[in-house]
């Protein structure tokens, strides 16, 4: 019977999900010429090419397509044998996760999370990637561990536990002249505005609010996240709506902006986080998981 190679596998599970050898290589911490021998391994074992060169990028073959989340279940079966029963030690858990979230979860709690992971798990590297299109086939097959944010619904192969609720603010710079008198929602509507959406979208549920009333606003400048639209509006004369506790950590931190209520009704944001069940009973994930909840819910 011929013998399974593991670390054949976890290399293989590094360049289907890389879809590059360096890429592959950084995350297994090796050489790339390490890692470019193991990709011809690779291909000699299967007898297929895996990877093959588009331009200057390597895309999958179709059978390395099919492998792709194959060899992530075999990886973390694996691992599920292998590892000893009893409580996890977190000092002794050497790990990379890698979170998908927006830049308003990692910039307001991710020092938190950061500083917990130092005195609790030292050995852990916590990734932060960027949200764009919600992809379930991300947590399914391995290449992010958690995504937390205001998420739809994710569907019955997804676990998802809401973590907190903020509300949104108004925010402009400092002597602005709507902070003149009362914010009516004339006034409100008159003045110029930025849109923070992800899929670049120009209205939501502030624009719903202001029709209720038969108004609508101008909103000449639409930017992908929350940072960026708090610091377009502490250096212009337009308005950005954030979320409350986005715009308290953005004035502890110096931003010369003012902030008040929104003169119209719009839903809370609700933060969740979610993950595959592979993971449910997986103790660093359960770690992870634990660490996200008491940073932003604040209850251990």
């Amino acid at each position: 019977m011929q013998s399974i190679d593991l670390n054949l596998l976890t290399a293989l599970d590094a360049l289907l999900t890389e879809s590059s050898v360096a890429g592959a290589a950084k995350r297994l911490n090796l050489s790339a010429p390490a890692v470019s021998r193991t990709l011809s391994r690779a291909r000699l074992a299967l007898g297929d090419e895996l990877l093959v060169r588009a331009g200057r990028k390597l895309v999958p073959t179709p059978r390395a397509l099919e492998l792709r989340g194959r060899v992530r279940d075999l990886l973390d079966e694996a691992h599920a044998v292998l590892r000893p029963e009893g409580v996890l030690d977190p000092a002794a858990l050497q790990r990379s996760f890698t979170v998908r979230a927006s830049d308003y979860v990692a910039g307001v709690f991710g020092p938190e999370l950061s500083a917990i992971a130092a005195k609790e798990a030292p050995h852990v590297t916590l990734r932060f990637t960027e949200q764009g299109k919600e992809d379930v086939a991300a947590l399914r097959e391995g290449r992010i561990d958690l995504e937390v944010g205001a998420m739809g619904d994710l569907g019955p192969e997804i676990r998802m536990q809401t973590l907190t609720r903020d509300s949104f603010l108004a925010v402009v710079r400092e002597r602005h002249p709507i902070l003149k008198g009362r914010v009516t929602p004339k006034r409100f509507a008159a003045a110029a505005h930025i849109s923070a959406s992800r899929r670049g979208r120009c209205e939501g549920p502030i624009d719903d609010g202001l029709a209720a009333l038969g108004l609508s606003r101008q909103v000449p400048f639409v930017v992908p996240g929350f940072y960026t639209a708090l610091l377009v509006a502490a250096s212009s004369d337009m308005i950005a709506a954030v979320p409350s506790s986005i715009a308290a950590m953005a004035k502890r931190r110096g931003l010369r902006i003012s902030c008040f209520d929104l003169p119209v009704k719009t839903p809370d944001v609700v933060i969740a986080q979610a993950w595959h069940p592979r993971f449910d009973k997986d103790a660093g994930h359960q770690w992870l998981r634990q660490a996200m909840r008491r940073v932003l819910t604040g209850r251990s």
